[in-house]
């Protein structure tokens, strides 16, 4: 097949990560637009490195290079011998970081590019890889610059990262916001092994989304011996192993319940019957000077419990303090104890504030609305385009 699209992702996909849930529904869209596509991403593990959907294929890069730079790089030459067969074809290549965007970005392509920014390596790995060189960082940010100058649209889930991308000279008009969402759930049946009253926190356990500091909270109510913390872990369980020997010396480890890398119709219900969801992000450079749109606050409300999230740019966009929840300053485990305690101890309100969230949802963040922005990008970059000769 010679496809019109591509949506290319260095992520593994699918996962039990909320990036893999954003990236099904922007592909989704895109190959809807097209009558299919391909989709370049990462593999491995037990998933086939080519799989065909009808008028769909994916292919996985699974190669097992060690060094994240090398890596980044093998899959760029990967995508740039899977995009060729398709440039005689191909009108939009849809990308989500710099190793995607060089293939698609180079010179005499007849394709249109639409970069979608949710983070910025050259701030996000100062974070997941801390003894890069600052060398390394600055031409990270230059092959950044590089491919969002080229890109014929720049697309951001929030306000926050759209000012980092203008910051990196990227003009204005070539910004278009598009927010993460989320499907308003029907109601579900509670986990047949939830305790009886817990808190909830869902998502991956990398430093910057603040566990660590939840976990430091939770010790603080020591005195609700009946509430549980559950972490629905994106990642498996190897990953949480300095944080279960955190709760440890905390005193917290036999209150805390662990769920790794659930299907996401699973997590769905693990929010729906909690007593609050709890997204401590920390006040790091990668939450505040590239925020994105944290799906795990936008599902939470979707799934109608009420928030307790940091106080952040990149929040304050999705949720208002006692509106839907409770906003609260990052890195602080005192007054993060504080909220929620607020939040049990007033559950007729809490329970309104979800009741709200949820309607904010349904009203302003689905993922219909979400959609529909994505293809109102690619009317605004396709309008000049020629179709070229659709070989099938």
């Amino acid at each position: 097949m010679r496809h019109r699209a591509a949506y290319v992702a260095f992520d593994r996909f699918p996962s039990s990560k909320g990036s893999a849930v954003h990236i099904a529904q922007m592909a989704d869209e895109l190959f809807a637009r097209f009558d299919g596509g391909l989709l370049c991403a990462i593999g491995g593990g037990d998933l086939p490195r080519y799989q065909r959907e009808g008028t769909r294929e994916i292919a996985r890069f699974d190669e097992p290079v060690p060094n994240l730079i090398d890596r980044a790089e093998a899959f760029s030459a990967w995508v740039a011998g899977h995009l060729e067969p398709h440039l005689g074809t191909l009108e939009v290549c849809h990308v989500r970081d710099p190793w995607s965007a060089l293939p698609a970005v180079a010179e005499g392509r007849r394709h249109r590019v639409v970069y979608e920014v949710n983070g910025l390596p050259s701030i996000e790995m100062a974070h997941t890889w801390p003894w890069a060189a600052p060398s390394t960082l600055a031409k990270v940010r230059e092959l950044e610059r590089h491919c969002l100058e080229r890109s014929d649209a720049v697309v951001v889930p929030s306000r926050v990262i759209g000012a980092a991308v203008r910051g990196l000279g990227v003009p204005d008009a070539k910004v278009h916001l598009v927010p993460n969402g989320a499907d308003v759930p029907e109601p579900s049946e509670r986990p047949a092994d939830a305790p009886g009253r817990y808190i909830v926190y869902v998502g991956a356990l990398q430093p910057w989304q603040g566990l660590d500091v939840l976990l430091r909270a939770f010790a603080r109510l020591a005195d609700l011996p009946d509430l549980r913390l559950v972490v629905c872990a994106s990642v498996p369980e190897r990953r949480a192993k300095p944080l279960r020997r955190a709760a440890e010396r905390l005193g917290v480890a036999d209150r805390v319940d662990w769920r790794f890398t659930l299907p996401h119709h699973e997590v769905a219900a693990w929010l729906a019957h909690a007593e609050a969801s709890v997204a401590p992000l920390t006040g790091c450079a990668r939450n505040l000077d590239q925020g994105c749109a944290p799906l795990k606050v936008i599902e939470s409300m979707a799934a109608g419990v009420p928030v307790v999230a940091s106080d952040l740019p990149a929040v304050r966009e999705l949720m208002a303090d006692g509106e839907h929840g409770r906003l609260v300053p990052a890195d602080r485990p005192a007054e993060l104890a504080r909220a929620v305690r607020v939040l049990l101890e007033y559950p007729a309100e809490a329970a309104a504030m979800g009741r709200r969230g949820r309607a904010h949802i349904a009203a302003d963040l689905t993922w219909a609305r979400s959609r529909a922005r994505l293809a109102a990008v690619y009317d605004a970059v396709c309008g000049t385009i020629t179709p070229p000769d659709r070989e099938r």
